[in-house]
C-alpha cells in the first residue's frame, strides 16, 4: 500500500521544444490535448533542462542532480549504481513504478562482467523501474515484433525510419511517408500498450512513467502526419548569429542530412521540411496524450492521478544552421513543463514565469507522494508555486551543462581540445546568458532582454566587462554550492 491515495502518470516527449507550446512555434503546431492541460495545470514557462543530450538529460531528470554531480554526462556515460532516484525513492511508498519506454541510462560497469551484454548499454534501464513495455530508440523490438505480427514486410531496422517514395522508381523525398499506418506508429503502439495495462490497474495506486521517443528524429512521420503543416506557411529559423568555433564543430556532428533520408543539403526548402516534419510528429504525440487524458477521465481517475508532463531536452530545428540538442543555445534546453495536481483546483491554469530547472521535477513529484528528498538531489521542490505561492529566496539563475566529447577525438585534437576539456557550463538569469567553455574557446555572453534569439556575443565588449565578471564569479559560487555532499549529515555542522 502507497503512503497516500494518489496515482502517478510521468510523462516525458523526447526532443520537444518549449516555443512549440509557448512561443515561435505556437500558433503553427496543432497540440490541442497539451494546451488543455495547460488550463487545467500549472505550466512553468521558463523551465531548462540542466543536461543535454538525451543520456544526460534524463539522469538529471530522474536522479534530480546535476550532471557535475553524477557524471553521466554523455550519451553512454555510465551512471553509478545505487543513485537515489524518482523510482527508487518512490519504492519507499509502496510504489512499484512502471515504466513504459525507455531511460537511457548506461549501466555501471563496476558491477557488471565485460562480456555481460548490457556493460556499456547507453539505452539501458534506470533502477528501480518494472520495465513493462521496452521501447528503445536502437532497438525497439517489442514494436517490430507488433509490426511482424500485424503482416507488415519489415525493411532492415537501419531503414526503418526512411520514407517510402510514391512510385517504385522514384526516390523517395523527406516528407514522403513512413512504411507504417498512423494507428501502428511507435508513438500510437507506446500509447496503446499503456491504455491496454493501465485498464486492469484502475483500483490500485499507481505510479507510471511514460516516455514518447517522438518528435525525436529521424523525422519521418505516417500519414496524415507527414504532410500536416505546409512548410511555406511556417516562420523560418532564426538567424546563425556571430560565429563561434564551437557552433561549428557542434554543427558538423549533427548535420541535416541525419535527420531523413533524402535531405542532404541545407537548403531553404529542406530546412522548412524538416521542421513541418517534426511539428507533425509532435501532434501525433499530442493525439495520443489526448487518449490517455481521456481514459483517466473516464475510468475515474483524473481527479486522483498526478500528472506530470514534460521533455527531456530540446531541439534546435534549424535556428542559427543548427539541429539537434548537442548546443549552448536556449532551443536546446528550454523545454516545457506543465504540473496538474488534482489538490489544487484553484490554481489550475497558472503559468510561472520563474526560473525552474529539471532537476526540481524529482523532488517535487517525491514531496506530492508524501516523501522527502533524499540528500543527493540538488533540486528544489516546485510545491509552493503548484498552491499558488512564491519561494522566498527563489533561484536567480538556471545552470546547464553540455559534454560536447561526441564532437569526436580527431575533431577535438584539431583544435586543441583533449576530451576532459570537451565541456561547457551555462548560467542564464532573465536577462542576461554565459556559456563558460572548460578550456581554449572564448566564452559567450548574450543580452536575452535586448538580444533573445542570442545573435551578438558580447563577452569581448568592454561595456560587459562587470557583467562577465559577476556571471562568472555567480557560476563558480553556483557549482561550489551544489558539489556532492550526499555522505555528509548537514545537521553535524551547524
Amino acid at each position: 500500500m502507497t503512503s497516500n491515495n494518489k496515482k502517478v502518470l510521468f510523462i516525458v516527449i523526447d526532443q520537444l521544444r518549449a516555443d512549440c507550446l509557448n512561443g515561435a512555434l505556437a500558433d503553427h503546431v496543432n497540440l490541442p490535448n497539451l494546451r488543455a492541460l495547460q488550463d487545467d495545470a500549472v505550466s512553468f514557462l521558463n523551465h531548462f533542462t540542466v543536461a543535454s543530450p538525451c543520456g544526460p538529460a534524463r539522469a538529471s531528470l530522474l536522479t534530480g542532480q546535476y550532471a557535475m554531480n553524477h557524471r553521466a554526462v554523455f550519451n553512454g556515460a555510465p551512471l553509478a549504481k545505487g543513485t537515489p532516484n524518482i523510482a527508487t525513492e518512490a519504492r519507499k511508498a509502496g510504489y512499484d513504478p512502471l515504466l513504459f519506454g525507455y531511460t537511457d541510462i548506461t549501466p555501471d560497469p563496476r558491477h557488471l562482467d565485460p562480456n555481460d551484454p548490457f556493460t556499456g548499454d547507453e539505452e539501458g534501464l534506470m533502477e528501480g523501474f518494472n520495465e513493462r513495455v521496452g521501447m528503445r530508440y536502437n532497438t525497439s523490438l517489442p514494436w517490430r515484433a507488433y509490426l511482424k505480427g500485424k503482416g507488415y514486410d519489415l525493411p532492415d531496422f537501419q531503414n526503418f525510419y526512411d520514407p517510402v517514395a510514391a512510385g517504385i522508381t522514384a526516390d523517395p523525398r523527406p516528407d514522403d511517408p513512413a512504411f507504417y499506418k498512423s494507428e501502428d506508429s511507435d508513438t500510437a503502439f507506446l500509447a496503446d500498450r499503456f491504455l491496454e495495462e493501465m485498464a486492469i490497474r484502475t483500483e490500485e495506486n499507481w505510479f507510471a512513467h511514460l516516455t514518447f521517443i517522438r518528435p525525436h528524429p529521424p523525422f519521418v512521420a505516417p500519414e496524415p502526419y507527414n504532410k500536416m503543416y505546409d512548410p511555406k506557411a511556417l516562420p523560418k529559423p532564426s538567424p546563425t548569429g556571430d560565429t563561434h568555433l564551437f557552433a561549428t564543430l557542434a554543427g558538423q556532428l549533427q548535420p541535416i542530412s541525419k535527420f531523413v533520408k533524402g535531405c542532404g543539403d541545407i537548403t531553404e526548402g529542406n530546412t522548412q521540411t524538416l521542421r513541418a516534419l517534426y511539428l507533425g510528429l509532435a501532434t501525433e504525440v499530442d493525439h495520443h496524450i489526448g487518449r490517455i487524458v481521456q481514459f483517466l477521465k473516464d475510468s475515474g481517475q483524473y481527479d486522483d492521478t498526478i500528472l506530470i508532463i514534460t521533455a527531456d531536452h530540446g531541439e534546435m530545428l534549424g535556428d542559427r544552421g543548427l539541429w539537434a540538442k548537442q548546443h549552448a543555445f536556449d532551443p536546446s534546453f528550454h523545454i516545457s513543463l506543465i504540473i496538474r495536481d488534482p489538490d489544487q483546483p484553484s490554481q489550475h491554469g497558472r503559468r510561472v514565469h520563474h526560473l525552474t530547472e529539471s532537476i526540481d521535477v524529482a523532488p517535487t513529484l517525491l514531496e506530492l507522494i508524501g516523501l522527502p528528498k533524499p540528500p543527493t538531489m540538488n533540486g528544489v521542490s516546485l510545491t509552493p508555486f503548484l498552491s499558488g505561492d512564491i519561494p522566498q529566496d527563489w533561484r536567480e539563475f538556471a545552470h546547464m551543462e553540455l559534454d560536447f566529447t561526441e564532437v569526436g577525438a580527431r575533431n577535438l585534437e584539431m583544435v586543441g581540445l583533449k576530451v576532459k576539456q570537451a565541456n561547457l557550463a551555462i548560467l542564464r538569469s532573465a536577462n542576461f546568458k554565459l556559456v563558460h567553455f572548460a578550456h581554449y574557446f572564448e566564452p559567450m555572453l548574450f543580452d536575452l532582454a535586448n538580444d533573445p534569439l542570442e545573435q551578438k556575443n558580447l563577452a569581448g565588449e568592454p561595456a560587459f566587462s562587470d557583467v562577465m565578471q559577476d556571471m562568472t564569479r555567480a557560476l563558480l559560487s553556483l557549482r561550489m554550492e551544489h558539489m556532492d555532499r550526499s555522505l555528509m549529515d548537514p545537521e553535524k555542522f551547524l
